[in-house]
């Protein structure tokens, strides 16, 4: 399905959503936080309600420093960091274990393997178009079989705050030096991908593929239900 609200003009740059856009990533996310669990329950100092105090120490980590909500890697580093200490470990075992639970996360998040298909229609866009990401995961795209697919990859927290603010799209268009109506920016989170590429004059792309209740009531240029329909971009 491909559905136009409204008509494009002409589009030099095309920008992905990574997580859930060009992959499925529920079952990796799972994965990484089950190889995170899995260190951290080892400990024997970690509570047996795991996953209260987990997201305890997520809250209080926020409190601390509220620049946390627009970087992801942070936020869990802080937080881990913050369990530590909480649970007594010195200054120097703190980090230690801080750092090796946030390892295991981060070894298991970047286990991606993006599929030929989309990997062909990437190739496919590249030679009409530049390719760019725009995420706020904190996936490393250089680990997996996307690497070199993008000429720019921005993240949430390293290069600015995260969608939907426009921080992210202002910075590929000064990078680009491209005017922000030639970003067309595709993501399947309307309250994130579309809210965010609107707010900053860039172009819109949906895909409608999670059932999911998404609070902004815009609308992105257009709509689609599977990635592969990109393909109506490529100019003859």
């Amino acid at each position: 399905m491909i559905r136009f609200n409204r008509a494009l003009s002409p589009v030099s740059v095309l920008s992905f959503d990574l997580d859930d856009t060009l992959y499925n990533n529920h079952p990796i996310i799972k994965s990484a936080l089950q190889a995170q669990a899995d260190y951290l329950e080892a400990l024997e100092q970690w509570p047996t309600d795991s996953m209260s105090y987990w997201l305890t120490c997520r809250d209080n980590a926020l409190k601390q420093d509220a620049t946390l909500i627009d970087d992801v890697t942070r936020w869990r580093q802080a937080a881990l960091h913050y369990a530590m200490t909480d649970l007594g470990f010195s200054a120097e075992q703190a980090q230690l274990h801080a750092k090796n639970a946030y390892q295991a996360f981060a070894d298991a998040r970047s286990q991606i393997t993006v599929t030929d298909e989309v990997l062909e229609l990437l190739a496919n866009l590249s030679k009409h178009y530049r390719l760019i990401a725009i995420t706020n995961g904190n996936v490393e795209v250089e680990k997996f079989n996307l690497n070199g697919m993008f000429e720019l990859v921005l993240q949430a927290g390293p290069h600015g705050k995260a969608k939907p603010h426009s921080a992210l799209f202002d910075s590929a268009a000064k990078k680009l030096e491209v005017p922000h109506k030639e970003i067309l920016h595709i993501g399947d989170s309307l309250d994130t991908d579309v809210q965010g590429a609107n707010n900053a004059g860039c172009q819109s792309v949906w895909l409608n593929n999670q059932a999911t209740q998404y609070r902004y009531q815009g609308l992105a240029d257009i709509e689609i239900s599977d990635i592969m329909a990109l393909s109506h971009l490529i100019k003859k």
